[in-house]
């Protein structure tokens, strides 16, 4: 499957419980951070609920 990089660009801070949870289940802890993952039917599901929060790019 493909790697995807996913940072977190902007706050958790009034978010809702269920986009803080997907943030911290993505690995991300503050702004600027990145994690890389597999692209799977799951990680795309958490990247939809909090796209407004992070940028994603792909990785060769």
């Amino acid at each position: 499957m493909n790697k995807i990089k996913i940072t977190q660009t902007k706050s958790s801070i009034k978010k809702g419980k269920n986009q803080k949870a997907n943030l911290e289940a993505l690995g991300l802890k503050r702004i600027g951070h990145s994690v890389e993952h597999t692209e799977t039917p799951n990680i795309k599901g958490m990247i939809g609920k909090v796209e407004h929060l992070i940028k994603v790019e792909a990785v060769k």
